[in-house]
């Protein structure tokens, strides 16, 4: 049995990371893609458990011999997902959620096409606004182009396959795992996991 690919994307402040979070506290049976990135750790942060952290050296040279199946720079840091650690682990059976941008995710959709994508809005852009400035981690200005990109990541909504508002945290990850187990369910998987069950039933 393969496993199955989920693809969450949202703006810069819709509260994604702390939803993947809990979602993955909650749901033992996804396991998160670590993605390749040149920008500096934030505090907390582990190289191999939130991400893999590279020099932009060695980022280039692994994209010039095709290490990723997507990868993009945003707000001026490279970002990439494994072309062969993202195939093992479906081909292995693993359900597996990726964390990434609407422009890896259009990348990635070319090669699992039968992947669920998520796109996680804000409830308003004035909460969005808040939310950043509540991490004291970026000035005014860099606060203001996020801002203005999270309006052009907005404008992608309607390429995802699932919608989920952030306005409640506890809310938004009850319907983000209801998406998860509802692709567990579907018929074809149902039908290779259960092969014995179901002909016994017959």
């Amino acid at each position: 049995m393969t496993g199955h690919l989920f693809i969450i994307s949202a703006p810069s402040g819709a509260g994604k990371t702390s939803l993947v979070s809990a979602l993955l506290k909650l749901n033992l049976n996804i396991q998160l893609s670590v993605s390749y990135t040149t920008r500096a750790p934030r505090p907390g942060e582990i190289d191999g458990i939130n991400y893999q952290f590279v020099t932009r050296e060695c980022f280039l040279q692994m994209a010039q011999n095709g290490a990723f199946i997507e990868s993009a720079e945003v707000y001026g840091n490279l970002y990439g997902t494994s072309h062969h650690w993202l195939t093992q682990k479906i081909h292995e059976g693993r359900d597996i959620l990726l964390e990434i941008d609407w422009q890896g995710a259009a990348q990635v959709r070319k090669h699992f096409p039968d992947c669920s994508s998520i796109f996680i809005l804000p409830p308003s852009l004035q909460a969005l606004e808040a939310r950043l400035n509540s991490r004291n981690q970026d000035s005014p200005e860099v606060i203001q182009r996020r801002m203005m990109a999270a309006r052009e990541d907005i404008s992608h909504v309607a390429e995802f396959d699932y919608v989920i508002i952030n306005d409640n945290i506890e809310v938004a990850l009850q319907q983000l795992n209801s998406v998860v187990v509802a692709a567990s369910l579907v018929r074809q998987r149902q039908l290779e996991v259960h092969a014995d069950l179901i002909r016994q039933l017959q």
